[in-house]
């Protein structure tokens, strides 16, 4: 089972897809897993197949390791186009989350001042309001929404908590149009046998009315890159993906395809 577990604090930098040359901060810990989902798509594995021993970087610690990357990136020449918050789990759900965000927008503003600062969240955590504002101050506040369907959610993402998408789009709202709504659309089969197909329109018609109530800035739309965990699960034709996005564009919504 192929898996990516990333350094902790800072790893990279690699080349997104959708964001450029990105420098990695990773906020949970260097050898496992931490998330309140648990993808059957994830890169770095299902939750309970990485139990890390280590614990998360202190908020010291990520300022430091960045601080020290940047300046060594600057000696080399080279100067990432992002510093992304990603890696083993979901960033936002760091108790210091938000004075992270704040440490790295100096750091950026002193080295790397044409650099944006991006969050990769799955936009469980959104209702708390340290979070929220953090937000808020980033560049990229990218959330995470791969349908309205719960059932589907709860098979393929697979949230740890209570989780109610009625009340997860209110919160998207209150963004006001800061946000980047980012969708993995795939095809194939869960491990259990269940359909994993969110391309059809039972699926993209209810996510295209949920956009249009949350009016972010942008929509992301990508398709599987990596070996999953789950090896039933297959990409999404560039056809499939070109079309749904030229939905999104039809709600007046700017929308990008990574295939």
């Amino acid at each position: 089972m192929a898996t990516v577990i990333y350094e902790s604090p800072i790893f990279g930098p690699v080349h997104s897809r959708r964001l450029g040359v990105s420098l990695g901060i990773n906020l949970m810990p260097g050898d496992g897993k931490i998330c309140s989902f648990d993808c059957l798509y994830c890169e770095c594995g299902l939750n309970a197949k990485h139990r890390p021993r280590l614990r998360r970087p202190t908020r010291e610690e990520v300022g430091i390791a960045l601080e020290q990357r940047l300046q060594s990136m600057l000696n080399e020449g080279a100067v990432p186009d992002v510093l992304t918050f990603a890696g083993n789990g979901e960033p936002t759900g760091h108790p210091d989350f938000a004075a992270i965000i704040n440490d790295t927008i100096r750091l950026r503003n002193r080295y790397v001042p044409n650099a944006k600062v991006s969050v990769l969240s799955n936009a469980t955590f959104i209702d708390r309001p340290s979070v929220f504002e953090a937000l808020m101050r980033v560049d990229n506040n990218i959330l995470k929404l791969d349908t309205v369907n719960l059932a589907y959610i709860r098979m393929v993402n697979r949230p740890k908590g209570r989780y109610d998408i009625d009340e997860l789009i209110a919160e998207m709202k209150k963004f006001e149009g800061h946000c980047i709504i980012q969708t993995m659309f795939m095809i194939g089969q869960s491990p259990s046998g269940k359909d994993v197909d969110n391309t059809g329109d039972d699926y993209v018609l209810p996510w295209l009315d949920a956009l249009t109530d949350i009016a972010p800035q942008q929509v992301m739309i990508y398709t599987i890159d990596r070996e999953t965990p789950c090896k039933t699960l297959q990409k999404a034709s560039a056809e499939t993906l070109d079309h749904i996005a030229e939905l999104v564009k039809g709600r007046g919504i700017p929308c990008s395809v990574s295939y």
